[in-house]
């Protein structure tokens, strides 16, 4: 089982409300890979929607990503393109 971690920074204006989240979440679902999020000292499973939304993620504010599982690299990948796409949505 391979293991990735990187800091993200949300770019999203609106930070991961609601929507973000839940694609976060289905996206999580569909990579067959175990997500943990890491904001400072606390760590969410990243398939909760409701521990996602829990941590109150603003513009700006860094995450890790703990990616775990046979394709965590490529997954890591896949939610590379989640969070460029979330920047590219306010800059447009």
């Amino acid at each position: 089982m391979d293991r990735v971690e990187k800091d993200i920074t949300v770019a999203n204006k609106k930070g991961l409300h609601a929507r973000p989240a839940a694609l976060f979440v289905q996206l999580a679902d569909k990579l067959n890979v175990s997500v943990t999020i890491q904001k400072g000292e606390e760590k969410i499973n990243g398939k909760s929607i409701m521990a996602l939304l829990s941590l109150g993620v603003s513009c700006g504010t860094v995450l890790k990503l703990i990616i775990e599982g046979d394709r965590a690299q490529e997954a890591m990948g896949e939610f590379e393109k989640f969070f460029n796409k979330q920047e590219e949505e306010i800059t447009s």
